[in-house]
């Protein structure tokens, strides 16, 4: 395997693992018919958060490439007007054969619409070298167990040869999620016009 091919696995891996589960809100087990939807306030309590992208699952790849994102990233309600003030982590991984890397990255921007989200951050944590300090994006089209997610370095190959890349930007949703592995929920952002 080539060095060119090799980083290109590594940021693919790397991206797919996105491991952070996402918290949800909700009832005990013995009251799951009152549940309320992560992202929902349930009565008597403060509004709901502004946006969300919670979840975790697995990319379908034929080659059988084991490749896991994860999101737990918020926008509060006070922050409506300002999309770059969320919080929270994802995770991503991508391995085959034994070969590969994971990240973690810290959110700096999270905008939703409807059932899609585009989130983005700066991995802090890496076993890819050189991919600590580099933003990533990530877009989500949560449509039930058949999810989609795109990448910002879908083009590039690999995080680290991503340049500059501005906050808030992902690529078109073009993987899908594997059956049973999972799935997102994105909260939508409706910000005052």
């Amino acid at each position: 395997m080539n060095r060119r091919t090799r980083t290109a696995l590594l940021g693919s891996a790397l991206l797919l693992t996105v491991a952070a589960a996402a918290g949800s809100a909700g009832a005990s087990a013995s009251d799951e018919s009152k549940a309320v939807p992560a992202g929902v306030s349930a009565p008597g309590e403060s509004k709901r958060e502004a946006a969300a992208l919670t979840g975790k699952a697995k990319l379908y790849r034929s080659a059988g490439d084991d490749i896991t994102f994860s999101f737990d990233a918020h926008l509060a309600a006070k922050d409506k007007a300002d999309p770059m003030k969320a919080t929270g982590t994802f995770e991503f991984s991508h391995y085959l054969n034994g070969e590969g890397a994971r990240a973690k990255a810290e959110v700096d921007c999270l905008l939703t619409g409807g059932k899609v989200a585009v989130v983005s951050g700066v991995i802090t944590d890496s076993d890819l070298p050189g991919a600590e300090g580099k933003r990533v994006g990530i877009t989500v089209h949560d449509v039930g167990r058949h999810d989609r997610l795109g990448y910002s370095w879908a083009s590039t190959g690999s995080p680290v040869e991503t340049k500059d890349l501005p906050k808030c930007v992902g690529s078109a949703p073009f993987e899908k999620v594997r059956k049973g592995t999972g799935d997102f929920t994105v909260v939508p952002w409706r910000p005052e016009l």
